[in-house]
C-alpha cells in the first residue's frame, strides 16, 4: 500500500499526511498521521511496525528484530517471513520498492546512491535467504526522468553500473536519470523480471510529496504486510 499527502493533520510545508519524522514537522502531527494511516489499514499500533532511519545505504534488516524496539535502525530495506508485521519505507522522490516471494516480503528505499551501491540486489538476496519461490517486485511513486535533471559525472557512474537505459533527458532537454529504468536494471541483475510499476511521478503529482519539486516537504510511505 502506498500513501499520499492527503488525509493527515500536518501544516505546510508538510501538509497533510506526512509520515516522516526528523524533517521538521511536529512530532505530534507525525504520530497522528501514522495513527490515522494504521487505523485506515486496520494494522494496529504503528509504533509496533518496522520503521527505518533511511541513510541511502545498502543495509537490510530483519523486520521482526527491530519492529517496536524504539529508535529505528539505520537501514534502507527490511525483510520478514512473519505474517501481519507491517514494513515501511518513506519517500519524497526516491523509489519505494515492494518485494515478495511465496512466504516472505521485503521493502526497499532506493535513492540513486542506493541504486548505485546495490540496495535492491541486497534486499532480494536477503529475501531469498528466508523465503521460497520466485521474487516479484512493485515500484511505487517516484520521480521520473522528465523532472529529474542529473549531474553528468554521477549519471556516468549509474550508466557504467546499470546500463545505458538509465540515462534519459528532462522535459527541458538536460541530462536525466531514469529512476524506474534503474530499478528494473538493478532487479534484473538478480534475476527479478516481474516488476510492476504504478507509473506515478512524484514531482508531477500534486497528490504526492516531492523534494525535487518543493524542497522542504513531507514523506509518503510504502507499507507491506505478509498475509497470514
Amino acid at each position: 500500500m502506498w500513501s499520499d499527502r492527503h488525509g493527515g493533520v500536518s501544516a505546510p510545508p508538510f501538509d497533510r499526511a506526512n509520515l516522516g519524522s526528523g524533517i521538521g514537522d511536529l512530532p505530534a502531527a507525525v504520530a497522528e498521521n501514522r495513527r490515522l494511516l494504521a487505523e485506515r489499514l486496520a494494522l494496529g499500533d504503528p509504533s509496533g511496525w518496522c520503521w527505518l532511519r533511511q541513510v541511502h545505504g545498502t543495509t537490510v534488516v530483519a523486520a521482526e528484530a527491530v519492529a517496536g524496539a524504539g529508535e529505528p535502525p539505520d537501514a534502507d530495506a527490511a525483510v520478514t517471513a512473519v505474517a501481519g508485521l507491517p514494513l515501511v519505507v518513506l519517500t519524497a522522490d526516491c523509489a519505494p520498492v515492494a518485494l515478495a516471494c511465496d512466504n516472505a516480503v521485503a521493502v526497499a528505499h532506493a535513492g540513486w546512491p542506493g541504486l548505485l551501491n546495490g540496495v535492491l540486489e541486497a534486499a532480494v538476496t536477503r529475501l531469498r535467504s528466508i523465503g521460497r519461490g520466485p521474487v516479484r517486485a512493485v515500484l511505487g511513486p517516484c520521480v521520473h526522468p522528465a523532472r529529474y535533471e542529473f549531474g553528468r559525472g554521477d549519471l556516468d557512474r549509474m550508466v557504467a553500473r546499470l546500463g545505458p537505459e538509465v540515462e534519459s533527458r528532462t522535459d527541458i532537454d538536460t541530462p536525466a536519470l531514469d529512476v524506474p529504468a534503474a530499478v528494473r536494471a538493478a532487479l534484473g541483475r538478480v534475476e527479478v523480471t516481474v516488476v510492476d510499476d504504478v507509473d506515478v511521478c512524484t514531482s508531477a503529482s500534486s497528490d504526492h510529496f516531492s523534494h525535487r519539486r518543493d524542497g522542504r516537504t513531507g514523506r509518503q510511505g510504502l507499507v507491506v504486510v505478509l498475509d497470514s
